[in-house]
C-alpha cells in the first residue's frame, strides 16, 4: 500500500493520528504501510474517505490510468 504511507507523511501526520481516527491500531496500520497485512474492502474505503484519496491511490501511489 504505497500511496498510504506517501499520503500520511505528506499531511504531516503520524502513525497514532491516523490509527486513532480510523479506530484501529498503530501497530495495524504499520503492518498495512509495509504490506505485511491488508486491510478488508471496509477499511479500505474508509481509509480513502479519510485521506480524501482512491482507493486506487492507496495501494499503488497514483490514481487510476486507462
Amino acid at each position: 500500500m504505497k500511496g498510504l504511507r506517501d499520503i500520511r507523511k505528506r499531511r504531516g501526520l503520524s502513525q497514532q493520528k491516523v490509527a486513532l481516527d480510523l479506530h484501529i491500531t498503530r501497530e495495524a496500520l504499520s503492518y498495512y504501510e509495509t504490506g505485511k497485512r491488508e486491510p478488508s474492502f471496509e477499511l479500505l474505503n474508509r481509509m480513502s474517505v479519510y485521506f480524501h484519496v482512491s482507493i486506487d491511490y492507496l495501494i499503488n501511489g497514483k490514481e487510476f490510468e486507462e
